[in-house]
């Protein structure tokens, strides 16, 4: 009999519960109490959708992150935090975002801020997590209450827990040294409190426990893969069963070092890994449990039931009860239920498949297998109708987009000249003084636009009182930004609902969801459009609110795009055809919009590039093929334009040292690029690296609410102008403002000009 379990499931709740009630805590608008009551109501919610598994996750929900719980769980947060107001629950937030509730941080520092955590993409996907810290004197202590009253709230509802924690060599792996010292010198402190850790889950009767390990899919050093055989040779001793996690790729190298661990199990990821099925089972121990993760955890199509069973079920056959069945990651990355989609189109709507759908496609495929395809023949040939109608949709394939991608080649992706020859142009035409001054494209969504926008969507507003109303907040963006004095202004993007969302919804090919949110970070949701067919663009989509704004202003103002790499990694992408093939598609339709803006004589023109680190595969060795691809998009996009139009482009909230010159070989005139949480650490490439174009490292970290100081930013601006002449250096926030309140964004970034008028001043 397989058995079927999960290794994790969306916190956010189905409609956002989590992001509300968050936001209402932060801004002193309810209790702790309350926040934590409605915490323990989603856990039980999620437990109950999850009802007919044979083992449920426990300790896969979080306030924020699952990473920082893990920090709080081996005591390791940072001493800045320290000496504030309030209990664990604040000085949590405090490392999540600088500041936790108004009411408890009134009363403690000047603004109640600290330097918030740095913030990461969880390996190739667009979830952030908190970046552990560490330095030498890094201790560490248990603090196993979260994970202990969790199982207790699991066992009362009367589901059989199974805890999930972030494996020590993951978390080492996935955290920082502040001082440059060895972190993985750190191992032998940090064993001993997850040994503490198992032995109280044993004791609360727990039979098993998951390790998640993910790193256990890069390619590790010697002397990682030695730090794996010290740790799970201490953890052995330990009175619980073990369960391996492994998910987003192939364990290759790794997989004979797995399988000689004492562990009792391990799970691998089947949609990714298939390949290494067979050689995991025959490396195992022959009492050890196998975890296939068979249906996709990471995109929402639904999996081909029948082609599944017709390799897992003589697998079955040979491991019996050793066979578990579960998605092949945690679900995190999907929404939450489509039967809530009552819009969606109802035949894409059959090829999909959300969180809990998900969950019941493995449960089918485990009745399956334990009582034979005739107990699930509905659901079987339900499955199998989908799966050949989205096959054979019309809808899916444009044969004239195949054809225009067919004709790319390399001339598509060339500027006319190369930067040192356009620069000059670009700088009479534009006229802007040293340290220029801008940002990076969003203002605050304001309740006016979010009202707007709603009244729109539900038909009480047309279309002449909701482009009104739009132009009314563009108006307001570029008032302010005059007042500030900024150099190059953006419009405010007060008619895009998202950075993606809003392109797709514009482009041939794509479908939409009204509630199908996925956790970015924090209480950050996003909800990627689906992409279910070839890409075309039908019509202009952003130059009429470009142009608008331009005619409020003589000072240069920013045409504001979504690059292809981004709206691809950041999109529910089909999984019938290559994703360079999509991406292409993407380039092609995007290229026209810029070709579009220059013609409506938009002088700067940002194209968003925020993902492309994240699409990144997980081993090095075959990051030079995705990067091909990804960087050609980028350039077919932008470069069909003159040489005196300024291309600008944006990344963010990644790790862009080992890609710079990737980056380089985008050709942007300026790329801007977050550097404040990790302190201007991104200029270290530039000791090794002499990037040829401009560049604006950001200043401040807009995803906290504190406000940078004048001096602050002048600090950074200075470090960055020891690596960069400051004849290429741009002032900038390090990502859009649209999650802000214009009462921070008015005095932060009237420290940010203020500061470039001193660094100019020096």
């Amino acid at each position: 009999m397989a058995k079927t379990h999960n290794l994790g499931y969306p916190r956010i709740g189905a409609k956002r519960e989590l992001k509300f009630g968050l936001e209402a805590y932060w801004k002193g608008q309810s209790s702790r109490d309350e926040l934590k009551a409605l915490g323990a109501s989603l856990r039980l919610r999620h437990w109950q959708d999850q009802t007919a598994l044979d083992l449920v996750p426990v300790g896969d929900f979080a306030f924020y992150d699952q990473v920082l719980d893990m920090s709080v769980t081996l005591g390791n947060l940072p001493e800045r935090v320290q000496g504030f107001h309030g209990d664990a629950l604040d000085n949590y937030f405090r490392v999540a975002r600088g500041r936790s509730a108004l009411g408890t941080d009134a009363h403690a520092h000047c603004c109640g801020g600290v330097a918030a955590g740095e913030m990461t993409k969880w390996f190739d996907t667009n979830y952030h997590y908190i970046v552990p810290e560490f330095t030498a004197a890094t201790t560490f202590s248990l603090d196993a209450s979260r994970l202990v009253e969790q199982v207790a709230e699991a066992r009362a509802a009367g589901m059989k827990a199974k805890p999930v924690i972030i494996g020590p060599v993951t978390y080492l792996w996935l955290g920082k040294a502040k001082d440059d010292s060895d972190k993985l010198a750190l191992l032998p402190r940090l064993l001993p409190v997850y040994a503490a850790l198992l032995e109280t889950l044993a004791a609360q009767g727990v039979e098993w426990v998951q390790i998640d390990e993910p790193i256990l899919v890069t390619e590790l050093s010697p002397e990682w893969r030695k730090a794996f055989e010290t740790t799970y040779a201490a953890l052995a001793a330990v009175p619980i069963k073990r369960l391996l996690a492994t998910y987003f790729g192939e364990l290759q190298d790794n997989l004979p070092l797995v399988c000689r661990l004492p562990i009792d199990g391990l799970h691998l990821d089947a949609v990714n890994a298939r390949g290494e099925v067979e050689k995991v089972i025959a490396a195992l121990p022959a009492h050890s449990i196998v975890s296939l993760g068979v249906v996709n955890g990471r995109n929402i199509w639904k999996a081909d039931l029948a082609a599944t069973l017709d390799w897992i079920e003589p697998l079955a056959s040979r491991l019996g009860e050793r066979l578990w069945i579960a998605p092949s990651c945690s679900l995190l990355h999907v929404p939450v239920d489509l039967d809530s989609e009552a819009k969606l189109d109802a035949n894409i709507k059959s090829w999909l498949a959300f969180a809990r759908q998900k969950l019941a496609e493995v449960d089918v495929l485990a009745r399956a297998i334990n009582t034979g395809r005739d107990a699930v023949a509905a659901e079987l040939a339900a499955n199998a109708a989908a799966i050949a109608s989205r096959r054979a949709s019309p809808r899916v394939h444009n044969p004239e987009v195949k054809a225009a991608v067919a004709k790319i080649d390399a001339s598509l992706g060339r500027r006319q000249t190369p930067y040192a020859e356009r620069a000059p142009k670009q700088a009479a035409r534009l006229q802007l003084p040293l340290y220029p001054t801008t940002t990076i494209g969003s203002f605050p969504q304001t309740p006016e636009i979010r009202t707007a926008r709603s009244r729109f969507k539900a038909g009480e507003l047309d279309q002449a009182g909701y482009v009104a109303a739009m132009q009314a907040e563009i108006a307001r963006s570029v008032h302010e930004q005059e007042a500030l004095g900024l150099d190059v202004l953006v419009h405010g993007e007060a008619e895009r609902n998202d950075m993606v969302e809003y392109f797709g919804e514009q482009l041939e090919g794509y479908a939409f969801s009204q509630f199908g949110w996925v956790q970015s970070y924090g209480s950050r949701c996003v909800k990627p459009p689906i992409m279910f067919g070839d890409i075309r663009r039908p019509r202009a989509m952003t130059v009429e609110w470009i142009r608008y704004a331009q005619s409020l202003t003589d000072k240069p103002m920013k045409g504001m795009l979504t690059g292809p790499v981004t709206i691809l990694n950041w999109s529910f992408v089909r999984d019938d055809q290559p994703r360079s093939v999509s991406c292409f598609q993407l380039a092609l339709a995007i290229r026209e919009e810029v070709l579009d803006l220059e013609r409506a004589g938009v002088r700067v023109i940002q194209i968003d590039e925020a993902a492309l680190r994240e699409g990144l595969p997980l081993r090095r060795a075959q990051w030079q093929g995705y990067l091909d691809w990804a960087v050609e998009s980028f350039r077919i996009t932008a470069n069909g334009v003159r040489d005196d139009t300024q291309i600008h482009t944006h990344m963010c909230y990644s790790e862009f040292n080992d890609i710079i010159a990737a980056i380089a070989e985008m050709d942007a005139d300026v790329i801007t690029i977050e550097t404040s949480r990790s302190d201007m650490e991104l200029l270290d490439a530039f000791d090794a690296f002499q990037y040829p174009n401009e560049i604006g490292p950001g200043v401040y970290d807009i995803h906290s609410p504190n406000i940078p100081t004048q001096a602050h930013i002048v600090a950074l601006m200075r470090k960055a102008a020891g690596r960069i002449p400051a004849t290429r250096l741009w002032v900038n926030p390090d990502c859009g403002l649209k999650t802000r309140q214009w009462s921070e964004v008015v005095p932060a970034l009237q420290n940010m000009v203020a500061a470039a008028r001193t660094l100019r001043a020096q």
